[in-house]
């Protein structure tokens, strides 16, 4: 099967610009070639995007798919199979949001991920952490003050219990992680906005903790992500050699100077403290008290971090946080990304090029021969005007794995 796709301009996820008047040419499920001649082959399927834009897909470095905001009755009264169904909504959701691929930052099992790959469920190809590892009384400990437990997500054999004190429980922890299929491990190096017993800026895990989880996630290949928030466990992170930073609220010149040296990716998820302010205006029974005062303190840290970060040259890779705010929306985090400092264009490469780099989607990213044909078709110029992505009605084409999950260009006569 050969498909032609003939577009006006065509980004490539590289940052170079754009190329007017591109045909891509997709054999199977792969990019064959990128032709500038408009030369087609003679039994090839064409799709003729003619004025429109033709990028790679979207990449979410940082979502819960299994998660949303909820008050705690609610939670309580959700069954674990309602979750699962709820969580392969939110992954159709995603990919109808043009995001082709996600990294799961906790609470999604395998399962879901092969009903994906399996075309059971549409949704984005996935890379899961299962779990988020968190010292007692830290950011992924769910033991409320009164000793009730309300879990985020569920513990089971397929999402094991992460919560680990001392080198070798933690190490027992990665490893229980490993065999339930995580391609990352997610740990947690500070405190949080949305959990109860800790502030953002306070250290988690002592530094020999987190060097023996990044020491068993890289003894099986994979790669550590942090959540870390305040400077000190950003730093203890980046020095054990976590590949990447999640949220970095409190960013200093010198850690971002280290992370620049070793490479460290930045996922800001600068949109994650809006949508809880958001949702506690919405549906204020969904948000804690405490949520919405770490929020308010943390906001303008946080976009000072960011900016400085993108100004010292750390790869940014983007992510949302998404399950604080609703599965689908994930494109309004390249805004916010621009409103920062980033130009449109290394928006979008944030959100191609180098999200598939730190997520590790070999294979994503960019369009270019040998690369899976993952791909949007977006009526505009995302250039002028990168709210455009945030318009599902202009997202004419949603290509993964060279098959169309949306197409409202079928029949139209090619110029």
């Amino acid at each position: 099967m050969t498909t032609a796709i003939r577009a006006g301009s065509l980004i490539d996820g590289s940052g170079r610009d754009p190329i007017r008047n591109a045909t891509i040419i997709v054999e199977e499920n792969r990019i064959a070639r990128i032709e500038t001649n408009g030369a087609i082959p003679r039994d090839a399927e064409v799709i003729d995007a003619a004025g429109m834009t033709i990028m790679p897909g979207m990449i979410d470095c940082h979502v819960h798919l299994m998660f949303e905001l909820e008050s705690v009755q609610q939670q309580l009264l959700t069954p674990f199979s309602l979750t699962i169904a709820k969580g392969l909504e939110h992954a159709r959701r995603t990919l109808d949001g043009g995001f082709t691929a996600a990294r799961d930052a906790g609470g999604t099992p395998r399962g879901v991920k092969l009903a994906i790959d399996q075309g059971l469920v549409p949704g984005p190809r996935l890379r899961l952490s299962i779990n988020i590892m968190s010292q007692s009384g830290g950011h992924g400990d769910s033991m409320m003050p009164n000793g009730a437990v309300v879990p985020f997500f569920m513990d089971s054999a397929e999402t094991p219990h992460a919560v680990a004190d001392g080198v070798e429980e933690v190490r027992r922890v990665v490893r229980s992680l490993l065999r339930a299929g995580a391609d990352v491990i997610k740990l947690c190096s500070t405190g949080g906005v949305l959990s109860p017993a800790d502030e953002p800026d306070a250290s988690q895990f002592s530094p020999e903790e987190i060097a023996t989880i990044v020491y068993e996630a890289r003894a099986a290949g994979k790669p550590a992500m942090a959540h870390a928030q305040g400077t000190q466990g950003i730093k203890n992170a980046v020095l054990a050699g976590v590949a990447s930073i999640e949220h970095g609220i409190y960013l200093t010149e010198e850690v971002c100077a280290e992370m620049k040296r070793r490479g460290s990716y930045l996922v800001p998820t600068l949109i994650a403290p809006l949508w809880v302010l958001r949702r506690a205006e919405s549906a204020p029974s969904s948000v804690p008290p405490y949520g919405v005062r770490k929020s308010k303190e943390v906001m303008e840290a946080h976009k000072a971090s960011f900016r400085m970060a993108a100004e010292l040259g750390v790869p940014i890779a983007m992510g949302t946080d998404m399950a604080v705010g609703p599965h689908g929306l994930n494109a309004e985090e390249l805004e916010r990304m621009c409103d920062g400092g980033l130009t449109p264009m290394q928006a979008i490469v944030a959100t191609t090029k180098t999200a598939a780099e730190c997520a590790r989607f070999a294979d994503l990213g960019t369009l270019e021969p040998g690369k899976f044909a993952d791909l949007l078709v977006v009526d505009g110029d995302p250039l002028a005007d990168i709210r455009l992505l945030q318009n599902k009605d202009k997202l004419a084409l949603i290509m993964k794995d060279g098959k169309a999950h949306k197409n409202l260009l079928t029949g139209r006569v090619p110029a």
